[in-house]
């Protein structure tokens, strides 16, 4: 059955990750070339965040929108969440759904992980656009690596089963949420809707969210340790890469755009938004994605 952007139809990729089961709920969106879409990691992580990108490009593409493990708006399985599982995730969702693929787009910090993946699968995408890539968790960008010692700590108590869930319900709290999105998921505040705060604390409430949350934010699915590594990632042997850099994007993160865009091992054009650009503007993401 055809998708078209007005049509989202579901599909459960079965995919085995480092010996685990994960069952992985996607939506197909479009007609035309393969495309991949990757949502960000984050607390409120899902990839109805994608579906608004996806109807955009729909005339042209025929989108595929997985869920990441350990994210999304479903009861989710129990793998171990570290880079090399989620690194195993995109090579079995490769192999499962090899495409080729005429685009891969990716956000935040699900970015470097699809540059990594186009790296050890040549030819599975024709082009990559990232936005509002980052690569480390808000903990470390915060805190900086000489607390790196308590990330550890606070991730294992948030995953202890009843004081862990305890603190993790407190904050995610709807007014909490309100206020990290109002302070660097989206640009304007008034976007930062009742309904939208009330659909991401429904994401947040989903059976284990709180074991993804505890790894992205102390910085456990942190791809890379570096800013050189993170730029190391780039270069010969991949699709040209283009990078949507928001231009209300948070000081810390911008600057790790910024120095990315500084190598020349990318393109780079500039859009509205925040961190959830993809989101919060799909349309103006969708032109800089269409742009010659």
């Amino acid at each position: 059955m055809e998708a078209t952007r007005d049509q989202v139809i579901p599909r459960t990729l079965d995919l085995i990750v480092a010996g685990h089961r994960v069952a992985t709920p996607c939506a197909v969106i479009g007609e035309g070339a393969e495309a991949l879409l990757l949502p960000a990691l984050s607390s409120i992580s899902a990839r109805q965040e994608m579906l608004p990108l996806a109807r955009e490009l729909g005339d042209t593409h025929r989108c595929l929108v997985p869920d990441w493990p350990g994210f999304g708006a479903h009861p989710r399985a129990r793998l171990p969440l570290n880079p090399a599982n989620l690194h195993a995730f995109l090579d079995a969702l490769l192999e499962a759904a090899p495409g080729p693929y005429a685009l891969g787009v990716a956000a935040g910090h699900a970015a470097p992980y699809l540059v990594a993946a186009a790296r050890r699968h040549p030819g599975a995408f024709a082009r990559l656009v990232l936005v509002a890539p980052t690569w480390r968790g808000p903990l470390p960008t915060a805190m900086g690596p000489e607390r790196a010692a308590w990330f550890g700590r606070i991730r294992r108590t948030v995953e202890m089963p009843l004081l862990g869930e305890a603190l993790y319900r407190i904050n995610i709290s709807p007014p909490i949420i309100g206020r990290m999105m109002r302070a660097h998921v989206y640009a304007e505040p008034a976007h930062v809707t009742p309904a939208v705060v009330a659909a991401k604390h429904r994401i947040t409430r989903q059976s284990r969210g709180r074991f993804g949350t505890a790894a992205f934010v102390t910085g456990g699915l942190d791809p890379v340790a570096s800013r050189d590594d993170f730029l190391a990632l780039f270069g010969d042997g991949l699709p040209p890469v283009r990078v949507l850099r928001p231009e209300k994007a948070p000081r810390r993160s911008g600057a790790e755009m910024d120095a990315l865009v500084g190598t020349g091992r990318v393109a780079a054009v500039p859009v509205p938004g925040a961190l959830s650009a993809h989101e919060e503007f799909p349309g103006a993401v969708a032109a800089a994605i269409r742009a010659a």
